[in-house]
């Protein structure tokens, strides 16, 4: 694991401000996944497929080309990143 060592006249405030920071943006990152999570459960009831099988048939050419399922792969897409940003702010601890 990567250690980043930061310097400051008062390290207490930026420590403060730093976990203010990853605090906010976690918060924001599980709300995005919440929200990309319920897109995904939308088009699973639409087309009656899971986000996997879609995205399997899709792949194998089994379903045609469209607007919703462009949509649908981006979505997926989306949620794999949100889901690594929130497990890499997780990972962040600070060492003294």
């Amino acid at each position: 694991m990567a250690e980043l060592k930061i310097k400051s006249k008062d390290p207490e405030s930026l420590r403060r401000i730093i976990e203010s920071a990853l605090s906010e943006r976690l918060h924001s990152v599980q709300a995005g996944i919440k929200k990309t999570k319920e897109r995904l459960l939308s088009f699973e009831h639409q087309y009656q497929l899971s986000t996997e099988e879609f995205i399997n048939r899709f792949n194998n050419d089994e379903l045609p080309h469209s607007f919703d399922f462009d949509e649908w792969i981006g979505e997926s897409r989306m949620l794999e990143h949100l889901q690594q940003t929130k497990e890499s702010i997780e990972e962040i601890h600070f060492v003294d």
